[in-house]
């Protein structure tokens, strides 16, 4: 495939690296300096991009790509109230879109474990959660996306919380994330139901980028052939 890749940091330049290794060819690299070539890529020169940028500029990266026949891998975090307005124009230019808060396949191993064990929680009402995410001082956003995703898992099958919140609460309906910046960490996600008399703790601890750029990379060969709205879900069949 000829892959465009908009964002050309670390995780662009990881995510080049992949594709190139699996037979792919690189369209080209938006990156800080020449954000306005983005124009200069349509489905004559480009068939998937992948769209690791920051939230204020996503939806219109998405829109140009959806309007100039260009299927979109996005992995940009921070932007979701924009996500129905970005499927919607996906549609209407019968487009292609997977969104990933994160495109690990061990994290969405994760996320679907994460299901699993709330449902179970919701049965053990003495317990209460609490989610923790560790990432670099470098990334902007907070809580992650990551985190956000296990939140929404969380509250979809535990009926003891009801929102997620970003800070200190004595309200026994919030679900508190804890978010800590150091260093170079990848990214760490802890779920744990703590109860007077034990703890059950489910962890991911990513060891570097890799694993997130493969999955956006496999990601774009699965979209590939493919029209309409995606998650990675629908890509790994859990359901």
């Amino acid at each position: 495939m000829k892959i465009l890749l908009i964002g050309y940091g670390k995780m662009g330049q990881t995510i080049e690296k992949i594709a190139i290794e699996r037979g792919h060819t690189i369209a080209g690299k938006i990156g800080s300096k020449n954000l306005d070539d983005l124009y200069l890529y349509n489905s004559s020169n480009t068939d998937v991009a992948i769209e690791f940028t920051l939230p204020e500029v996503a939806f219109n990266n998405l829109s140009h790509c959806f309007q100039n026949g260009i299927k979109v891998i996005c992995g940009t975090t921070g932007w979701l109230d924009k996500k129905a307005d970005a499927d919607l124009v996906c549609n209407q230019n019968n487009g292609a879109f997977l969104y990933g808060s994160n495109f690990s396949i061990g994290v969405n191993i994760f996320f679907h474990l994460n299901k699993v064990l709330a449902k179970l929680m919701n049965n053990f009402p003495s317990y209460n959660v609490v989610m923790e995410e560790i990432h670099h001082t470098q990334k902007l956003d907070a809580p992650s996306g990551t985190a956000i995703t296990l939140a929404e898992g969380v509250l979809e099958n535990f009926t003891g919380k009801s929102n997620w919140v970003n800070a200190p609460s004595t309200n026994q309906s919030d679900l508190v994330i804890t978010s800590s910046r150091e260093g170079t960490v990848p990214g760490t996600h802890t779920t744990t139901y703590t109860s007077a008399i034990d703890d059950i703790e489910i962890k991911h601890t990513a060891h570097s980028r890799q694993g997130f750029a493969l999955g956006a990379v496999v990601a774009a060969e699965w979209i590939a052939d493919k029209t309409g709205v995606f998650s990675i879900e629908d890509m790994l069949k859990f359901n």
